[in-house]
C-alpha cells in the first residue's frame, strides 16, 4: 500500500459525504478519488472549498471495482448501508463507516462477512472525540448513581431516534454499573410519553430542530446530588478529526470494530 490512503465516499451528495470529502482534502496522508451516491446525476463532484474535482458514480460495485480506493468511507442509511458495506467486504476494501439504522442482525452479518474476508471494518455512531469521551466518562460515573436520564438532540432531518449515539451511550452506562438503573414510574401520565423511552431503566428524550447539528447530554442523581455531562457537536467539521483517525487506523485491521473508543485505547480495561 502507498504512502498515501486513497479513499471513497460513499453518500458524497449528502451533508456528511460532502463534508468528509473536503477533509480528506486537507488530511495528511489521505487523498480523496471519488465519491458514490444514488442521487448522482453526474459523473464528477467538486470538493467544496478546494478547486479540486473527483469521478463520482450511483454504484459503488463497479466504482470501487475501477478505482481500488484502500477505504471506503460510508455515510447512508439503513440497508442500502448494509450491502454497500458487505459489497466493499467482498471487494477486499475496508470500511469505515457512520451509518445509522442498522439491526443486530445487520451488524451480526457485517461482522461475519468482515471476519470472513480477513477485511478491517469500523463502524461508529459517533465520531466526535469529545462524544467518545463522554461514553467512556459515563460509563464510569454509572457505578456510583442510581438514577440517569439522557438527554439527546439533533437537526430536524436525522431519521432515528434515539440517536445511535445515545444507545451507544445508554450501553456503555449499563456496561459500567453492571445492572439497570432504578427508575422513577408516574403513578399518573397526563401525555404519554413524557418520561422518554425506557433503556434498562435510563429515561432516553429526543428533540429534533433546526439549529442543532447533535447535542447528548447525561444526568445521574443521587440523595442530595446530581452529575451532569454535555457534550455538543456545533458543526459535521466536528466529526472529520475522528473519521480521519479511523480513516488511517482501519488500514492496518482485519477485523470489525464497533466504535471508536479502541481506537482511542478507551476500553473497558480501563474503568
Amino acid at each position: 500500500m502507498s504512502s498515501e490512503i486513497t479513499v471513497v465516499v460513499n453518500g458524497a451528495l449528502g451533508r456528511m459525504g460532502t463534508t468528509v470529502l473536503s477533509a480528506a482534502v486537507a488530511e495528511s496522508g489521505v487523498t480523496p478519488i471519488g465519491g458514490v451516491d444514488i442521487a448522482a446525476t453526474s459523473n464528477s463532484v467538486d470538493i467544496a472549498g478546494t478547486s479540486i474535482t473527483v469521478p463520482l458514480a450511483d454504484n459503488i460495485l463497479t466504482f470501487i471495482e475501477s478505482t481500488k480506493p484502500d477505504v471506503v468511507v460510508d455515510f447512508t442509511n439503513g440497508e442500502s448501508a448494509k450491502q454497500s458495506i458487505l459489497t466493499c467486504i467482498n471487494g477486499g476494501v475496508r470500511v469505515v463507516s457512520g451509518s445509522t439504522g442498522l439491526s443486530e442482525h445487520d451488524l451480526e452479518e457485517i461482522q461475519q462477512a468482515s471476519l470472513d474476508a480477513g477485511v478491517g471494518v469500523i463502524l461508529a455512531s459517533n465520531f466526535a472525540l469529545g462524544g467518545v469521551v463522554l461514553m467512556h466518562l459515563a460509563g464510569i460515573a454509572s457505578k456510583y448513581f442510581d438514577y440517569a436520564d439522557l438527554l439527546e438532540s439533533h437537526h430536524e432531518m436525522k431519521v432515528d431516534a434515539p440517536s445511535g449515539t445515545a444507545l451507544s451511550i445508554a450501553q456503555s452506562m449499563i456496561d459500567g454499573r453492571g445492572n439497570d438503573f432504578e427508575q422513577n414510574v408516574a403513578d399518573l401520565q397526563t401525555l404519554n410519553g413524557t418520561r422518554g423511552g425506557d433503556f434498562q431503566g435510563i429515561n432516553i428524550h429526543s428533540a429534533r430542530m433546526p439549529g442543532r447539528v447533535a447535542r447528548h447530554e447525561v444526568v445521574f442523581g443521587a440523595l442530595g446530588q446530581t452529575l451532569t455531562m454535555i457534550h455538543d457537536s456545533i458543526n459535521r467539521e466536528s466529526f472529520m478529526p475522528g473519521v480521519m483517525l479511523a480513516v488511517k487506523h482501519v488500514v492496518d485491521q482485519n477485523s470489525f470494530v464497533v466504535g471508536l473508543a479502541s481506537v482511542l485505547g478507551l476500553d473497558n480495561s480501563q474503568r
